[in-house]
């Protein structure tokens, strides 16, 4: 007599198998997936999709046409929940580094060749600052918060874990920023910028530490 499947171990490989799904509805390249595609990708029966887009469908999250499927509307309104989300993890921390760097922090996001900033901390105790406005957008080239973003690994004592620029964004402007990474799917800097020249040997580490607990937030 077979054992019955807990039915919670039931209830997650469903979860599973719908989050794969969606996955495979999102990394199609071109042309939108059929019901055999998705059959392929995910190592299931063309019945199972069938079952596994019916929910998905409900949410709008994915939609239908004859066939073939794509991502829903319901998509966009989950990632417009994304940078909110982002923003209140990273203010706490942007926080207490502008305090301690005597500098304007943020945090800033890639979206294809662009990065823009998401969260902005002014210090409260310093004379004259940067004001660093929330959406502001430039070439992920250019700046400490964009150059920092793809910045490559590197093992400790090889070279600084953080970048530093002057006058690449706005005139007179010096900016330090480190990646953060470990993330999925998310690739941001966070980094302070001033009027003033910033001690890169004392502030680096600084940058690279917020950065790393803002990875830790979102984790």
């Amino acid at each position: 007599m077979p054992v019955p499947r807990p039915v919670g171990k039931e209830s997650s490989l469903t979860l599973e198998r719908g989050l794969a799904l969606l996955q495979a509805v999102a990394d199609a390249d071109s042309e939108a997936p059929n019901i055999s595609d998705l059959a392929a990708a995910i190592g299931a029966s063309r019945a199972a999709v069938y079952r596994l887009l019916g929910p998905l469908q409900a949410r709008g999250l994915v939609r239908r046409e004859g066939s073939r499927v794509r991502l829903g509307l319901g998509v966009l309104r989950l990632a417009a929940r994304v940078l909110p989300q982002l923003r209140f993890a990273a203010l706490p921390i942007l926080r207490d580094l502008a305090e301690r760097a005597g500098a304007t922090a943020h945090l800033t996001v890639a979206e294809g060749g662009e990065a823009q900033a998401v969260a902005v901390v002014e210090p409260s105790w310093t004379t004259f600052h940067v004001a660093y406005r929330v959406g502001s957008r430039h070439p992920v080239s250019r700046g400490a918060a964009g150059r920092a973003i793809d910045l490559p690994p590197a093992d400790p004592g090889t070279r600084p874990q953080w970048v530093t620029t002057h006058s690449e964004l706005q005139p007179g402007a010096y900016g330090v920023a480190a990646p953060v990474r470990g993330v999925a799917g998310l690739r941001a800097s966070v980094g302070v910028v001033a009027m003033e020249q910033l001690e890169a040997e004392e502030i680096g580490p600084q940058v690279v530490a917020a950065a790393a607990a803002v990875a830790a937030a979102l984790s």
